[in-house]
């Protein structure tokens, strides 16, 4: 039966609305984000949500996936500690990605230090339904989207914000097949290089080398307790001198620590300087300027002779952790070589 012109006029609209309908109803599926829910014995939806699989392609469309239980690299240790060169090393090795300093893991992780320490902040959170499990999911997503996807994709993603390591067994908790690697130097040196590179540190007064020995004291004390209780087969401390007295036998023993595989590319990370793939620098990174020379000692000794005296002298009380970690307080400058056999070897 052939219909009027009118009836078929009106047919095909509501075939084409329906077209439009599904093809609405298509792309909005598959943008919007995907929830799957478990079903419990009595069939009732659970509060538990199965996270998906996330993934990165690269120019040549190989595909990385990203995910809490990756082993994740994370460089810690008080700024002007190495925490740079040890990046570039690392980001010259074709298998890592650790990419220039953010400073915004160790914000979001002392935002989430601040609301714990209020009770009434966390009492809000409690009666607001956000639990433990809730938060940490959130800052672990967080923190993986901007380690993942501020640089170029690779096998493994490594993160240099030194303080993160204030927090490192939170981190653990976090990522639980991360490993931290412990960037120490002396004390004196990092205060000096702090002050006379004007490096902005919160609490830190640039002004006073004995307020900043004691400020560095404080820092150290927490990562190495952090260290501590994270356990050797997660934190690894490295210590700058000895990376740049014998930078071979040190990478070794972190590309091993990390299961990364040997290249002598670690060793050379001056000729990768941003080129792609390599060791991208920042143009705000105080140490910007140093990485993109080999592996030197010139930094080591720069702070002997320009410690005010009076800060020399009462050295072992301000800053105790000197002793701890292996450095004499009262040589200037320490035999680097001999000083800290005991400490390297904890």
């Amino acid at each position: 039966m052939r219909l009027p012109y009118r009836n078929k006029k009106v047919t095909l609209w509501v075939l084409f609305g329906i077209i439009v309908i599904t093809m609405f109803l298509f792309k909005f599926t598959e943008l919007r984000p995907t929830c799957l829910f478990k079903v419990d014995a009595a069939n009732e939806l659970s509060s538990q949500m199965v996270r998906v699989e996330k993934y990165l392609t690269d120019d040549n469309q190989r595909v990385y996936s990203y995910n809490r239980e990756m082993p994740l690299i994370f460089i810690g240790g008080v700024p002007r500690s190495g925490t740079t060169l040890m990046r570039a090393m690392l980001d010259a090795h074709p298998d890592v990605r650790c990419g220039q300093e953010t400073r915004v893991i160790p914000r979001i992780l002392q935002l989430r230090s601040h609301w714990l320490k209020s009770e009434k902040e966390s009492l809000r959170l409690q009666e607001a339904g956000i639990t433990k499990e809730v938060m940490n999911s959130a800052i672990a997503q967080f923190c993986l989207e901007i380690i993942a996807k501020h640089g170029e994709p690779a096998p493994r993603l490594c993160n240099k914000d030194p303080l993160t390591l204030k927090m490192g067994s939170y981190v653990i908790e976090l990522f639980p097949n991360a490993k931290f690697l412990f960037m120490v130097r002396d004390g004196r040196a990092t205060v000096h290089s702090i002050i006379s590179r004007k490096v902005t540190i919160t609490g830190f007064d640039l002004s006073s080398y004995r307020q900043c020995m004691q400020k560095w004291n404080h820092a150290i004390e927490v990562m190495h307790e952090q260290c501590r209780d994270i356990g050797k087969d997660r934190c690894m401390m490295v210590y700058y001198e000895q990376l740049v007295l014998h930078p071979e036998e040190w990478m070794r023993k972190i590309l091993k620590f990390l299961d990364v595989p040997w290249n002598d590319a670690v060793l050379h990370h001056e000729e990768f300087i941003n080129k792609p793939n390599g060791v991208p620098l920042s143009k705000v990174e105080r140490s910007s300027d140093q990485v993109i020379k080999p592996v030197n000692l010139e930094a080591m000794s720069k702070w002997v002779g320009q410690i005010p005296g009076d800060v020399v002298r009462d050295m072992a009380d301000i800053a105790p952790m000197l002793s701890v970690l292996g450095y004499d307080p009262y040589a200037n400058p320490p035999d680097y070589v001999k000083g800290q056999s005991n400490a390297v070897g904890e």
